[in-house]
């Protein structure tokens, strides 16, 4: 499911291209990373958090570094992806950001900082580097969890907070490897909540954070910090037309950070349930308007998923109202297993919740009537398939 999206974000993993020039010689030159079809939607910030620490005074951002940068590492990737102008692939090197997890080596980062990668290396506080395997991956969540064989000694994991107590207005400090330049310290406030980002995979990273915290290509997979020293998120995008830091950056919350790593540290893969539909909000104000029902518009329904085969029906057209753009003619949800819908972000949260394989009713409106449909969902591709 993927509602409308506003606004351009990109990626923020740096880009170092080598180039061998006859024999012996090289140039290297930096150069950003940037996905034209990753978009950020923006809306109001909602939750009646509690403080991150409440019980836990907050520290200085000289503190917070001084005790968390051990646990923040460089990521340099390989991959064979360019072409040579003397035939072959000519390697090609990218490099982001990450934060020790345990004790055993586990790293977290972003899933499109290691996509592809050859050969994985890790560069601690100390300058010591060490290989790197990739554990598995969730291109869902942009996550990834990297396992490195290093000393005890070096190995400090940082705290992951609670990210649902999170307020706006609470102090951050993001901690990375901007253009290569490691324990880069920058600080910031929550700007906003609840935001939604398109994962690379084009599917929904729900409960995102904003930050103005200064993050750009490099950052990704750093940890951004609590005002109490513990990760509440991790830094995957920014949002702008220049690829360069403008003040509104995106980490993916913490708490979706622990789910994902510890299925990914236990099996290596993780499954979401998936229902095979792009939806838009379509609230009360709008709804008469449109001819539909206040709910849940299913925008469009992909071929052979289980929304298809269950019969559902995506929208045959649009329609402006007070200038925003809506579907029309699709169906209407309503409630999933007798619980009301309302919102896109409460369809894929309820989707979210389920696995694989279970059955769920869904209760929806067509042309003025109620309908309600048994469907049983099925495990999502690892990227969102293309529009018809």
């Amino acid at each position: 499911m993927k509602p409308r999206p506003r606004r351009i974000s990109t990626l923020l993993m740096a880009l170092v291209a080598t180039l061998a020039i006859g024999a012996g010689a090289g140039a290297v030159a930096y150069s950003t990373f940037s996905s034209p079809d990753t978009k950020t939607i923006v809306r109001v910030p909602v939750g009646n958090a509690e403080p991150t620490a409440a019980s836990t005074s907050a520290l200085t951002i000289g503190e917070i570094y001084r005790r968390s940068y051990k646990g923040v590492v460089e990521i340099t990737v390989t991959s064979p992806t360019t072409p040579s102008p003397f035939g072959g692939q000519q390697p090609r090197q990218a490099q982001g950001s990450g934060f020790v997890y345990d004790a055993d080596g586990h790293i977290v980062t972003n899933e499109h900082v290691v996509d592809g990668a050859t050969s994985v290396s890790v560069r601690f506080w100390n300058g010591n580097t060490y290989k790197a395997t990739v554990v598995g991956s969730d291109p869902s969540t942009d996550l990834a969890v990297i396992k490195v064989d290093a000393p005890e000694s070096i190995l400090s994991p940082l705290a992951v907070g609670d990210s649902a107590k999170v307020l706006v207005g609470d102090g951050v400090v993001a901690i990375g490897s901007p253009f290569g330049l490691e324990e880069t310290v920058t600080s910031g406030i929550v700007s906003a909540l609840h935001r939604q980002m398109l994962a690379p995979s084009k599917f929904t990273i729900n409960d995102s954070i904003q930050t103005d915290a200064a993050i750009n290509h490099g950052n990704s997979g750093g940890p951004l910090l609590s005002a109490e020293g513990q990760v509440i998120g991790l830094n995957a995008q920014i949002a702008g037309e220049t690829g360069a830091n403008v003040g509104i950056g995106f980490a993916i919350p913490s708490n979706t950070i622990t789910s994902i790593a510890g299925q990914l540290i236990e099996s290596g893969k993780v499954e979401h349930a998936y229902l095979g539909v792009s939806v838009q909000t379509i609230p009360e104000s709008v709804a008469s308007d449109l001819g539909l029902v206040a709910g849940v518009e299913l925008a469009r329904v992909t071929g052979g998923t289980p929304a298809a085969k269950a019969g559902l029906h995506g929208s045959t057209g649009t329609k402006r109202v007070e200038g925003d753009a809506y579907p029309t003619g699709g169906d209407v949800l309503t409630e999933i297993d007798g619980q009301k819908v309302e919102t896109a972000e409460e369809l894929q949260r309820a989707i979210d919740s389920k696995h694989p394989g279970d059955t769920v009713s869904i209760t929806y409106w067509r042309d003025g009537e109620s309908h309600t449909a048994d469907v049983k969902l099925a495990s999502r591709p690892r990227t969102l398939p293309d529009a018809p």
